[in-house]
């Protein structure tokens, strides 16, 4: 074998998963272990280290063919200094990972967000396959995006571009407060926290809904009662879509992707999301942001953050 491979690197809290691909994103091999958090920094880097060394190994490919490592975190990040500003959930504040990792494994090394590696994994070989202009939301206890512009991460002046789920779409009247300290953020009604408050709301409020009987309500609950036509939770559904449809038509006028790709736990609920975003979108957005543009569900599902870091190396 003769062809270059990349290693991606999705690195959680609590594991990290590490994949192999080829140049053209294909995943071709997968590898987790524990972070280590609890160890410190140090422990963290060690175990990067460790694992991408281990998935080449075990692997049918030589270190020689491997071209560079990406990394996807949640957290704040100097993209392009290859700084980890502040990622508390592995406890890294100010670590140059970049340089670090670089003099480990000498390869090239690059780092984002794991929103943005997660829209460039599903571009790159997901459900935007093939396509050059694209916008992935993900739903899940917030709302994260990425933007890929003529087949690359769009970053922005600061590094942060595709912060779909602040898009101020909530009236001031039924807006409440986000987690950034703004009103009306889309990530209040359109993840599944906002989901969940919009439930439990509800339920205080004495309506009469199937969800009154679950003890501790999820999303989930909330789009099975709706499938089965509770009034409540089809409100619920709705009112998520529709701010989410809102957003997608205002993002069609600054940007005209030729696809929307919805990933995420909350884009699991199917139909019920998806046939409202799109009914949504067709009225808000002017008919011709609509021609040829599709708003279709995330295919890569966890292996997305994987896929994405190892496309760092092509892709930005």
């Amino acid at each position: 074998m003769s062809e270059n491979i990349y290693v991606g690197v999705d690195l959680g809290g609590t594991t990290i998963k590490v994949g192999i691909c080829n140049a053209d994103g294909n995943l071709l091999h997968t590898y987790e272990g524990p972070t280590g958090t609890a160890d410190g920094v140090d422990a963290v880097i060690d175990n990067i280290e460790k694992y991408v060394r281990q998935i080449v190994e075990d692997s049918p490919y030589t270190w020689d063919q491997l071209a560079g490592v990406g990394a996807g975190l949640a957290g704040f990040t100097n993209i392009r200094e290859g700084i980890i500003i502040l990622a508390p959930n592995i406890g890294f504040k100010d670590v140059p990972i970049r340089s670090i990792l670089e003099g480990r494994l000498n390869k090239p090394v690059k780092i984002d967000n794991d929103a943005n590696v997660a829209a460039l994994g599903e571009a790159w070989s997901g459900a935007g396959r093939g396509v050059e202009n694209c916008v992935c939301y993900t739903l899940g206890t917030g709302v994260g995006g990425g933007i890929i512009i003529n087949g690359k991460i769009y970053q922005g002046f600061g590094g942060l571009a595709g912060e779909l789920g602040h898009i101020s779409v909530v009236p001031d009247l039924e807006a409440i407060q986000c987690g950034c300290g703004n009103m009306g953020c889309l990530e209040t009604v359109s993840s599944a926290t906002g989901i969940i408050r919009m439930a439990n709301d509800a339920v205080a409020r004495g309506d009469r809904t199937s969800l009154s009987q679950v003890e501790k309500i999820a999303a989930k609950e909330v789009f099975d009662a709706a499938k089965a036509g509770d009034e409540v939770a089809i409100r619920i559904v709705n009112r998520a879509a529709f701010y989410l449809g809102k957003s997608l038509a205002a993002v069609s006028a600054v940007l005209n992707p030729e696809v929307f790709i919805i990933g995420g736990g909350v884009s699991k609920a199917g139909d019920i999301l998806f046939e409202e975003v799109r009914r949504v979108f067709a009225k808000l957005a002017p008919a011709p942001l609509q021609t040829g543009v599709t708003i279709i569900p995330a295919q890569l599902g966890n292996d997305a953050g994987i896929v994405g870091a190892a496309g760092l190396l092509l892709r930005s």
